[in-house]
Order: structure tokens, then sequence, then C-alpha cells
């Protein structure tokens, strides 16, 4: 890898878990999905993995069929300072991430040019479910960058997710956090599309 090329991407979602996260770099099929992901052309692991806080609001919405047809998550375009979603970041290349972003919007031929996110600190290159890039600052030197919905918290109803989709989120908290099962249902229970769909003690089965 050349150092001057990588970029952070912070994860909220199912790449959390380091395992699904993998079948967007080397391509497979991740436990619980339904969807074999053709991976980057570049293979390589990520050099550095670590949490990161994101000041943006995590919520759930539309119908995913490689999750069972359970919602999937999404954060909101702007930046709160009363809300916060958990996430696990990966040091990999500029062209890896531009390969992930590709396979979340199924769309190969996306092009992405992400000097202009930098410079717009977000930009929509595809009206789809995480056609929405934001910038979230820089780590050592290196620019984060995570992507969502081109429409924004509110604009869609919110939809729970399926139990192998929220597994595999809490999944990557638990081995991100140092946090009790507690904590981690504190955190999750009340975010939208989970707070009128899942109970407690539901959430209480995935962990």
């Amino acid at each position: 890898m050349q150092q001057s090329n990588l970029v952070w991407y912070a994860s909220y979602g199912s790449n959390l878990d380091r395992n699904r996260f993998l079948c967007y770099i080397e391509g497979g099929m991740p436990k619980g999905s339904s969807k074999k992901e053709r991976g980057c052309k570049d293979k390589t692991h990520p050099l550095i993995e670590k949490d990161i806080i994101i000041p943006h609001s995590l919520y759930f919405a539309k119908n995913a069929a490689r999750w069972n047809h359970g919602g999937v998550a999404f954060i909101g375009h702007e930046t709160k300072i009363d809300d916060f979603t958990f996430g696990r970041m990966y040091l990999i290349t500029a062209d890896q991430f531009k390969d992930v972003v590709r396979q979340e919007n199924d769309d190969n031929t996306l092009d992405i040019n992400l000097t202009e996110v930098i410079d717009k600190k977000a930009s929509t290159f595809r009206n789809s479910w995480y056609g929405h890039i934001i910038h979230l600052g820089e780590q050592d030197l290196y620019p984060i960058f995570t992507f969502t919905s081109f429409w924004d918290q509110g604009d869609v109803p919110y939809q729970g997710p399926s139990d192998e989709y929220l597994s595999t989120i809490l999944r990557g908290i638990k081995n991100t956090y140092t946090m009790t099962d507690e904590e981690l249902i504190n955190y999750i229970k009340n975010k939208k599309g989970i707070k009128d769909n899942l109970s407690i003690n539901h959430i209480k089965t995935l962990l």
C-alpha cells in the first residue's frame, strides 16, 4: 500500500463486524446475508482498525433483500451535538474504499471523486441507499470517510432490521468497544427503527 493513498473508512452498520467487512475486501458471502460480494480489486487487509464515535444519528430504514427484507443502518446528514453512532474504522486505500462504495451500491462503474467530498464535506454520487459520502475529518493525517443514503433522516419510513443484520451490528460493536450487554442495549434500543419494532427482551436474544 502507498501511504499517500490511504484513507479511513468509518463503518456503522454491518461492516462494524470485521468478518462481514472483509467480504467486501476479499469477496464472499457474509454470515446472515444472502448476497455474495465480489470483493475489491486489491484484496489487501486493512493496515489498522480502530473505534470511532460518529457525531451523526443512526437509524434503520428500507427493506434489504440480502438481509431477510429487514431495515438497514443509515446515518443522518447533519452533525449532531446531542447524538452519536458507534463506529469502527479501517485504514485502507482510496481505491479499496471506492470499490466498497461501488459494492454497496451494486454499481461497479460509479465514479467517485474523494477530493470533491473533502472540499464540500459531503457529496452525493448516486441517488441510492449508500450514494452519499461524508468527510468526517482526519486521523493520523488520513481523511475519514463514511457513506449513507442520498435522502436524509426522516425522509423515509423507519423499518426494523432482521435478526441477522442486527446481530452482525451488535457483534461488531462488542468486538470494537468494551461495554456490558446492558450498555449495548441502552445504546441501540432507542434508535429509530429499533424503538418501535424490537423489544429489549428480543434484542437480548441477539447478543
